[in-house]
C-alpha cells in the first residue's frame, strides 16, 4: 500500500544540508515526490517541506536517521487534517483571439491569476492543493500546455502552534 508523507524539517542555512537530506532518503530507496526550501521567520534556520511517497516501508527509520544529521534541528509530519498544504503553479497556455476569453474563464473558476499576456499565449498563476491544481490543468490541457512549472508542497500545522517555537 502506498502512502505519502508530508514532512516538515527545521535545518541550519548551512551549504551542503538539502544535498545531505536528499541523499539519505535516496540511500534507503525513498522517492522524494516533492521537495521545497525556504526561510523561516527565524534567522538562519530553514524549513523544508518533504513529501515521499512510501511503499509498505516504514518513514521511522529514515526520521531517525535524518534526527542525527548534525544541521537537522526538528522534524514533524504534517497530519493532512491538522495542516493546511498547498503549491503553486505557473501555466502558459495557448490562447490566440479564438480562444482567450475562454482560458480566462477557465482561469477565474479556479481564482487563478492572469501574469502574463502576449498575442499568442497567457500564464496563469494558481494556487492550492494538488487535487485543484491538477483539476485546474485538465481543464486547460484542450487549448494546449505550452510550458508549466510547479513549486513543491508547502504545509503549516493548523492553529496557534509553530514547529519554531521553543516554548
Amino acid at each position: 500500500m502506498r502512502t505519502s508523507h508530508t514532512l516538515s524539517v527545521l535545518v541550519e542555512d548551512k551549504p551542503g544540508v538539502l544535498a545531505r537530506v536528499a541523499s539519505l532518503f535516496s540511500r534507503r530507496g525513498f522517492n522524494i515526490e516533492s521537495l521545497a526550501v525556504g526561510p523561516t521567520e527565524i534567522k538562519g534556520i530553514s524549513r523544508m517541506t518533504i513529501v515521499v511517497i512510501v511503499d509498505d516501508q516504514p518513514l521511522e527509520q529514515v526520521t531517525k536517521q535524518l534526527n542525527k544529521l548534525i544541521n537537522v534541528l526538528k522534524i514533524v509530519e504534517q497530519d493532512p487534517t491538522a495542516s493546511v498544504a498547498r503549491e503553486l503553479v505557473l501555466i502558459k497556455v495557448r490562447a490566440d483571439a479564438t480562444v482567450r476569453s475562454q482560458v480566462v474563464e477557465a482561469a477565474e473558476l479556479f481564482r487563478a491569476k492572469i501574469v502574463d499576456v502576449s498575442p499568442e499565449s497567457l500564464t496563469i498563476e494558481a494556487t492550492g492543493t494538488q487535487d485543484k491544481l491538477e483539476a485546474l490543468l485538465k481543464v486547460l490541457e484542450p487549448y494546449g500546455v505550452r510550458e508549466l512549472v510547479q513549486s513543491g508542497i508547502v504545509a503549516l500545522g493548523r492553529g496557534p502552534k509553530s514547529i519554531t517555537a521553543t516554548r
